[in-house]
């Protein structure tokens, strides 16, 4: 019992869907923050091209005013009609540089926002992923854990039969010993530790009573002697 316990200990710790789930979720985690970092760059564009707009709007208002006063001529004199021609000119300049500076803006904005739709799609394709890897592990760990819950119950029925003393030598043998405390003397051999015993140590085995604990010199686990032990 201890020994599969152990194994489905190693089992639940080394299952694929732990590997899966952990580099999911660091590549979803990756992905998120890229997400949020263009999301704010196609913010920061939004309202940069709504600055722009407003700048050439203004412009365009301002040189549609003074065209007007240079087609009406109404209270112009000629040094402010020359004065309103330069300025149309000026802010005719001003305004296709203003454009040109949207344009930039809007290609910007644009990439963005395909760059948002992208990681959008990314992230939701790595969320589906890492919830069947998540769901795939807890159902994996749900079966060993259920496996080790009965183990665990029949072993304490099992160690409530056993003398106190024995048990507290099985234990202090099990820890220090990686988990086998107790092993099967098998045709001479531990098989705890795979060594044969040596002919005294048979003998000295040999002319042990039945229910005496004997362990193996060489391992010091405690030796279960069956009908195939040879002796």
């Amino acid at each position: 019992m201890d020994v599969r316990l152990s194994q489905l200990a190693h089992k639940r710790k080394s299952l694929p869907e732990h590997a899966e789930v952990d580099s999911l979720t660091k590549d979803l985690t990756q992905q998120r923050d890229l997400l949020v970092a263009v999301q704010t760059q196609a913010k920061d564009a939004a309202r940069e091209q709504t600055k722009a707009e407003q700048d050439v709007d203004q412009v365009r208002q301002r040189a549609a005013r003074d065209q007007q006063r240079l087609d009406s001529g109404v209270g112009v004199s000629a040094r402010d009609l020359e004065n309103l021609q330069r300025e149309v000119v000026l802010l005719a300049k001003r305004q296709g540089d203003l454009e040109d500076v949207v344009l930039e803006v809007m290609e910007r904005l644009e990439a963005a926002q395909e760059r948002v739709t992208e990681l959008t799609e990314r992230v939701a394709s790595l969320e589906v992923k890492l919830a069947d890897a998540t769901e795939r592990r807890d159902a994996a760990t749900g079966g060993i854990d259920a496996e080790v819950a009965g183990i665990a119950k029949d072993r304490e029925v099992i160690v409530g039969s056993m003398p106190e003393a024995l048990m507290a030598l099985y234990e202090k043998i099990r820890v220090k010993q990686g988990g086998v405390g107790a092993a099967r003397l098998y045709q001479r051999r531990c098989e705890g530790c795979r060594l044969e015993l040596d002919m005294a140590e048979i003998n000295e085995i040999k002319a042990s009573a039945r229910d005496q604990v004997v362990r193996h010199d060489n391992c010091g686990r405690i030796l279960v002697r069956t009908a195939d032990s040879g002796i």
